[in-house]
């Protein structure tokens, strides 16, 4: 059994936790390897010393084989930058939550003996998450771009910009606004909730189209089935315009079209047995604590 063991600056970390967690590979045997920036933090707590061999670049993580499991230590965004790590490999990702909401990142830092028994088990519970495809004519974005939560144009600017929506060659809406966003079902409780979009079970297959601060109050977001191809053209006199693909984004000259459908590939989201997606809604969302006190 292989790790891929990613973090990222910013991370608060704690050596003891981190003690813990080199002590459990230790404890079960597991090789690993560490990206680069990871390493320095675990060097300079004076955790472990990383050989240059068990070390990994920032742009892709290395070759990895049957059995491997990525381990994401921070919150949901470092889970995110470790799955575009991935390019759409086959490999189960698992995150230790550091971070604030912990959406995808459900293992606990109190847990890390239970998870990685688990994992030593092959008892890890694997989720398989539907991802984002995207395309169109955006400079430094490759085509066929991924992303696991959401596709989001938005202005970055002061004026206001309009996206034109289309699904299966279908026009839905012309949004006059700050943008608009595509998720899937996992990216419904980030953005997408911030803008008024439902919570979709991840087992739901749809996207949900989510407005944002439209001009017209009588705009709603829309639920589509997941076979749908999505088309948004966007326009704009002032403002520039960014396309965000999940936390990386990229610039968008006015009247182009990106088109968003559901990708072939997947995330494999490990979880804890414990815990389930209601579960994480009730803890997170603090739903059913009586705050008439």
């Amino acid at each position: 059994m292989k790790l891929l063991l990613f973090s990222r600056r910013g991370v608060v970390h704690a050596a003891d936790e981190l003690r813990r967690t080199f002590a459990a590979i230790a404890r079960y045997g597991f090789d690993f390897v560490v990206n680069k920036e990871f390493a320095e933090t675990i060097r300079s707590l004076g955790v472990a010393q990383i050989p240059a061999e068990k070390e990994y670049g920032c742009n892709a993580c290395p070759p990895v084989g049957d059995g491997a499991v990525m381990v994401c230590y921070g919150g949901d965004g470092t889970l995110l930058d470790g799955v575009r790590l991935l390019g759409g490999a086959p490999v189960p990702v698992v995150g230790i939550n550091a971070g604030h909401m912990g959406f995808l990142t459900g293992g606990r830092k109190e847990a890390i003996e239970e998870l990685f028994a688990e994992i030593a088990r092959g008892t890890l519970r694997i989720e398989q998450r539907t991802m984002l495809r995207v395309e169109g004519a955006v400079e430094g974005m490759p085509q066929g771009a991924l992303a696991v939560n959401e596709a989001a144009v938005q202005r970055s600017g002061a004026g206001m910009i309009s996206v034109e929506c289309r699904v299966d060659d279908q026009q839905v809406a012309t949004y006059y606004g700050d943008g608009v966003i595509v998720s899937t079902p996992t990216g419904s409780t980030a953005y997408s909730l911030s803008a008024g979009g439902p919570v979709v079970a991840p087992g739901c297959r749809c996207l949900v189209i989510s407005p944002l601060a439209p001009h017209n109050l009588t705009m709603r977001p829309v639920v589509v089935p997941d076979t749908s191809d999505v088309a948004l053209r966007v326009r704009t006199r002032r403002s520039a315009v960014t396309l965000s693909l999940d936390n990386t984004a990229y610039d968008v000259a006015d009247d182009t079209e990106i088109r968003v459908s559901l990708s072939e590939k997947r995330i494999f989201l490990g979880q804890a047995h414990n815990i389930s997606f209601y579960d994480t809604l009730r803890d997170k969302m603090m739903w059913g604590v009586d705050i008439r006190d």
